[in-house]
């Protein structure tokens, strides 16, 4: 049960760094990285890490094409500085 916690609180986390930048493809971008990553961790320490980046990937994405700049607001992309 302790790390159904740790993994949810994880995910959560994530999900809320998912929506960097400031157009609808910054977003969407920048959340397939950051979920990719995240999945893979959690994937990682479930067996199976490329799973667990794509489905991180997707979720990533789609939460930050989803949202709108003043949903979730970290500023202008590092690529863009």
């Amino acid at each position: 049960m302790k790390g159904v916690g740790l993994k949810l609180a994880a995910i959560v986390g994530l999900l809320a760094l998912t929506a960097c930048g400031e157009t609808t493809g910054d977003r969407g971008l920048s959340g397939a990285g950051i979920g990719a990553a995240g999945g893979a961790v959690i994937g990682a320490m479930v067996g199976d890490p490329l799973a667990g980046a794509a489905i991180g990937a997707g979720v990533g994405a789609a939460t930050g094409a989803l949202t709108t700049p003043s949903q979730v607001d970290l500023g202008k992309p590092i690529w863009e500085r």
